[in-house]
């Protein structure tokens, strides 16, 4: 019973991210900003022998999982406002449902453009033989759902798209900024290594690290497998569960009954 609305629901996230191609594109153009321009140009400030844009690989794709999972939660917000939601909160599942199924759609989205974005790595030649495609799989899955995770979470504390917007940018760049994807956790500041360590972020983009995307897994990754997985599990265990309880009935039909409170009668 729970599967086929769960695949109407992830299905409808497919068919919304592939009806706008600038979402595509700049699921692809914003990674590769940071990889070919801002890497290349810490690159010439250390020396080319530095290896910094390979570095940079892991990162760059766990961008591209961050900002696609963060960014498709957003629909839970619009479907709210647009009254789509009503029709899942009427449905005879319980609530809980309906966020799980929004995040597994958010992070499906994520996967898809991260897969995008790994050919074009493949294509520019940042993807060697010695790559794990159990552990890619491992660190785009688990990355991916974190990403969505967060979305899920700072949807449920936003009442509109310009709330989202405002929670998004205060926590998605600090999550990035401290999650070792442009500079090694281990060389930071004791307190940012820390705060770095507290981030679920973190340890999806260590997994990214272990996979050996662009380079060698030991020269880049912070903390072990079993960690990272820890980490990850706890994250979106608490996170869905908070997202869960504040997505009550009243809360999804508010926009809705705000619209109507406001319409003059007949």
């Amino acid at each position: 019973m729970i599967v086929r609305p769960t695949l109407a629901v992830l299905e409808r996230e497919l068919l919304k991210l592939f009806r706008q191609p600038g979402r595509l594109l700049s699921a692809l153009v914003r990674p590769l900003l940071w990889l070919l321009v801002i890497g290349a140009g810490f690159e010439a400030l250390q020396g080319e022998e530095s290896g910094y844009r390979v570095f940079l690989v892991p990162g760059v794709l766990g961008l591209a999982l961050l900002f696609g999972g963060v960014l498709a939660a957003v629909s839970t917000i619009s479907d709210r406002e647009s009254g789509v939601m009503r029709m899942l909160v009427i449905a005879p599942l319980g609530h809980y449902w309906i966020v799980l199924a929004k995040t597994l759609g958010a992070a499906l989205s994520a996967i898809v453009q991260a897969l995008m974005l790994l050919v074009v790595l493949g294509f520019l030649g940042y993807l060697g033989p010695q790559l794990s495609v159990p552990l890619l799989a491992l660190g785009l899955a688990g990355t991916a759902l974190t990403s969505a995770s967060l979305g899920m979470l700072i949807a449920s504390w936003s009442r509109t798209l310009d709330n989202y917007a405002t929670l998004m940018n205060l926590v998605i760049f600090p999550a990035f900024f401290l999650s070792g994807s442009l500079y090694p956790v281990r060389k930071l500041p004791d307190a940012l290594q820390v705060l770095a360590s507290l981030n679920p972020y973190t340890h999806g983009v260590d997994l990214l690290k272990h996979a050996a995307v662009g380079g060698s897994a030991t020269a880049v990754a912070d903390f072990g497998i079993g960690a990272d997985l820890a980490v990850l599990i706890a994250f979106n265990t608490v996170a869905l569960a908070v997202a869960s309880v504040r997505f009550s009935r009243d809360a999804a039909h508010e926009p809705l009954i705000r619209r109507l409170a406001r319409k003059p009668l007949d």
